[in-house]
């Protein structure tokens, strides 16, 4: 792998504007409580520890703006160096925190603020990778049998099963050269994807996998946070 250079400039974006409306909380999904921690506070602090991180940028909405910000200051996240706005869709929260970065940033990797347990091992071996080859995400291989459905008789039917011997379920955060990930926004941002890899594989650059956890879990459900709970506790992360 590359020598990674302690001096060089890495950017992280985590997404925090999304509303969370699978969750059934009243509190915005960033926020929610994982052993009485916020669900986004776990990642944060990986990524502020992290030495190979220079600066953080955290794109919230108008409902959590405010609490985001008083986290922030009150639990010392000193490589916070903005905040901003999102937009309608996720690539275009993405857009809005890309053109927040600061002008130093040589490689960015984007986070879902719901994915609360990363480790550093984790955030430099995505590192490693997307230096290496511009572009790197963190997955784990396909366990479960998959089957394709359609609609036949007026009920959803299985259509084909999928072999799953090359199957990745995609995790964040998500790895890019900063140049690159902003070259395919630039062509694709107007198309929906539901993760910014997509768009690198529109310009045709391979995207390396990096060995993800299965602790790398994405907050969606309320049976999901009974998960994370179990998670925290096994990982100590209290």
């Amino acid at each position: 792998m590359v020598k990674l250079n302690v001096n060089m400039f890495v950017s992280v974006l985590v997404l925090a504007a999304g509303k969370g409306a699978r969750l059934k909380s009243r509190v915005p999904k960033p926020l929610v409580k994982i052993l009485n921690k916020p669900a986004m506070l776990y990642a944060l602090e990986e990524f502020n520890r992290h030495p190979l991180i220079k600066e953080i940028i955290i794109v919230v909405n108008s409902d959590n703006e405010k609490k985001i910000l008083s986290l922030v200051s009150s639990r010392k996240i000193n490589k916070v160096k903005a905040i901003v706005k999102g937009g309608k869709r996720r690539q275009d929260s993405v857009v809005n925190g890309l053109k927040a970065l600061g002008a130093e940033s040589e490689l960015v990797l984007i986070h879902d603020a719901a994915r609360p347990f990363i480790n550093r091992g984790l955030i430099s071996s995505v590192i490693n990778y997307a230096l290496k080859f511009g572009a790197a995400i963190p997955a784990v291989s396909v366990k479960v049998t998959i089957k394709k459905a359609k609609m036949a008789v007026k009920n959803l039917c299985i259509e084909k099963t999928v072999a799953r011997e090359n199957l990745w379920e995609a995790h964040t955060p998500q790895g890019f050269k900063t140049s690159l990930i902003r070259k395919a926004y630039d062509r694709f941002g107007k198309d929906d994807v539901t993760d910014d890899a997509s768009l690198i594989e529109k310009i045709k650059v391979p995207v390396a996998i990096v060995s993800s956890s299965v602790f790398n879990i994405k907050i969606t459900t309320p049976e999901d946070l009974l998960i994370a709970e179990a998670i925290a506790r096994k990982l100590k992360k209290v």
